[in-house]
């Protein structure tokens, strides 16, 4: 089966229903990622991280069953699936109350854009900025 024939009423938990869907960063199979594969050293970190592609199928189920804020959640998260740790975390800690002026978030949202074609999560970004400047929660 194909990720085109997703049927969400059948098919989900996709790992109950479709692991072939599944797979991890490096490639590995849902059905490779067991205790004994841990304790031989078979599986990374990198190999326990949900893909950019698992998320939008789960967003194409969130979709399917009227969750459209939790599609377009799952939708931003594939986007972040791609960056580093340390780049979310740095987002994160920006998106906090106070910690960030308004010309600070937007060039976030630029950068997030530009260097990583994430235009949801920055329109979150941009969002988040509209609603701090309103709120007087930004930066200095």
């Amino acid at each position: 089966m194909a990720r085109d024939d997703l049927d969400p009423l059948h098919d989900y938990p996709l790992a109950s229903h479709r692991p072939e869907l599944i797979s991890t960063p490096t490639g590995k199979r849902l059905d490779e990622i067991t205790m004994q594969a841990v304790l031989d050293g078979e599986v990374t970190a990198e190999d326990l991280r949900i893909t950019a592609a698992t998320l939008r199928l789960q967003a194409r189920i969130a979709d399917s069953v009227g969750r459209p804020q939790l599609a377009r959640n799952f939708r931003r998260a594939a986007e972040m699936a791609a960056l580093p740790d340390e780049e979310v975390l740095r987002i994160y800690n920006a998106l906090r109350p106070r910690a960030s002026t308004k010309r600070e978030l937007a060039a976030i949202a630029d950068e997030l854009e530009r260097d990583h074609s994430a235009t949801l999560c920055a329109r979150l970004v941009r969002e988040a900025a509209e609603v701090y400047e309103r709120r007087g929660v930004l930066a200095g």
